[in-house]
């Protein structure tokens, strides 16, 4: 306490010191780094990249991976150069369990980037598919539902970077197509920039394969729905989704005989649907465009008023179109209506409604992801960068997946990147060696505010990832 009389600070400090003892400001790390360690992604990842290590001599696998992703964890400064600093930081080297000797500079970090190939990269997108699996046999769900989207990562001002093109966002950068399921990103591919949402074939690649994923490692009789927006408004993947016999909800555009239609219809033919404080009305047919082969279920929805309940004037009210394959004569309705006490609900137009709208939490992922990372890709090569963006994008699950393991009054899941932080990674520790044994001390008031034993405990007690062949 500073007590001041006189003019006096009997509390001033009036110089400094230098000490070697371990210390840091980011103890937090090591709660994460043991969770790393016990989860086994840093072995799946070594072993999955052998090749890489050409001889015995330097860093190891697993401690490279480590490192890599804790410097995502930390997420301080995102830049090679910030693994030169860390190098020379013994009291970090501690926090996250590594010798100092095996601490990575920037060189060995752009080496171990630049020599991944671009046949090779792609085995990342095996490992984000394997973490998918570990959290569905976790979390066990009896509905999956997934979304997939595009994201825009602005690298406006690295126009000789390979791959960084004009994107829709009117700045140039990468545009990667992404899964979702819930909070976690599962599946993605990395693309240049004037890649749009449904660009070759990636649409119906990226879908098979997780479709077949789900079938064959974790249940064969779950629905699977998909939510996209216009921009895969196509009969071409409806068909194909189809045929992989899950559902779909995608939303659609108004063109001019729909909304003729739809003005047309009798009073009687809309109904009204309130969901909390927000509510639409809305009406369902069936529609067949000129080029398409079949009808397929549809539902208008416009929104009379805002999430907070206040009323939205006439003009401001946007007309939704959502088709979608539930509640048609298939195999994906007979499975939802399967499920025990809600499955008659799932297909309502009602749910199809408020599940379109769920698809806005894909948009909050991509939030959550920028904040936990960069839009900023670092290199020139574009495989180089794919690299680098599927290692964030692992570290990304892994931190979804620590708040949820983790969870309790002192880490909500909902928490950003940032808040997590400060509040969790940015805390004092220090390092000593007692018996052989070496022990981070970090002060009462932390201990209480984070309940930091009962984190400690459960960074041990986490399932292991168990890999299973993903073709």
């Amino acid at each position: 306490m500073v007590c001041q009389k006189d003019g006096y600070v009997k509390s001033k400090i009036n110089k400094f010191d230098i000490t070697n003892d371990k210390i840091s400001g980011r103890a937090g790390l090591t709660l994460i780094s043991r969770y790393l360690y016990e989860s086994g992604i840093t072995e799946f990842l070594a072993e999955r990249f052998t090749f890489l290590k050409k001889h015995a001599k330097g860093t190891p696998l697993i401690s490279l991976f480590h490192q890599i992703i804790l410097f995502f964890f930390d997420g301080t400064d995102l830049h090679m150069t910030r693994f030169d600093h860390l190098k020379n930081d013994a009291g970090y080297a501690g926090i996250i369990e590594t010798e100092g000797n095996l601490m990575m500079s920037s060189h060995t970090a752009k080496r171990f980037f630049n020599s991944i190939s671009a046949v090779r990269v792609w085995l990342f997108r095996k490992i984000l598919k394997q973490l998918f699996l570990w959290r569905l046999k976790i979390e066990k769900p009896d509905m999956i539902k997934i979304g997939i989207d595009t994201m825009v990562l602005d690298n406006n001002d690295a126009n000789n970077r390979e791959g960084v093109e004009p994107t829709y966002k009117k700045v140039k950068g990468f545009q990667p197509l992404q899964l979702y399921w819930g909070r976690y990103l599962i599946d993605a591919i990395f693309r240049n920039g004037k890649a749009h949402s449904n660009h070759g074939n990636h649409v119906q690649r990226i879908i098979t394969d997780i479709v077949k994923l789900i079938r064959t490692h974790y249940r064969m009789d779950v629905p699977i729905i998909l939510l996209a927006d216009t921009g895969f408004y196509d009969e071409k993947l409806f068909l194909i989704f189809e045929k992989l016999k899950i559902g779909f909800i995608v939303g659609g555009k108004m063109y001019k005989d729909i909304t003729d239609y739809i003005e047309e219809l009798p009073d009687e033919q809309f109904y009204e649907y309130q969901k909390g404080r927000k509510s639409w009305f809305f009406c369902e047919f069936a529609d067949n465009r000129k080029t398409w082969k079949r009808f397929w279920r549809t539902v208008y929805a416009k929104p009379i008023t805002e999430d907070d309940g206040q009323i939205l004037l006439e003009y401001d009210r946007p007309d939704n179109i959502i088709y979608t394959n539930i509640g048609m004569d298939n195999e994906i309705t007979s499975s939802i209506l399967a499920l025990r006490g809600e499955g008659e609900t799932q297909i309502s137009p009602q749910a199809i409604i408020e599940s379109y709208h769920f698809r806005a939490r894909d948009e909050l992922v991509n939030r959550a992801f920028k904040d936990f990372g960069t839009e900023h890709m670092p290199f020139k090569r574009f495989t180089s960068n794919a690299a680098y963006y599927y290692l964030m994008a692992i570290s990304f699950l892994l931190f979804e997946a620590f708040k949820y393991d983790m969870y309790s009054k002192t880490i909500p899941v909902t928490w950003y990147a940032q808040t997590f932080r400060r509040k969790v990674i940015d805390i004092a520790g220090k390092i000593t060696s007692r018996s052989g044994s070496k022990i981070l001390n970090i002060s009462k008031a932390i201990n209480a505010s984070l309940n930091f034993s009962e984190l400690w405990n459960k960074s041990i007690l986490v399932n292991r990832i168990r890999p299973q062949p993903t073709g």
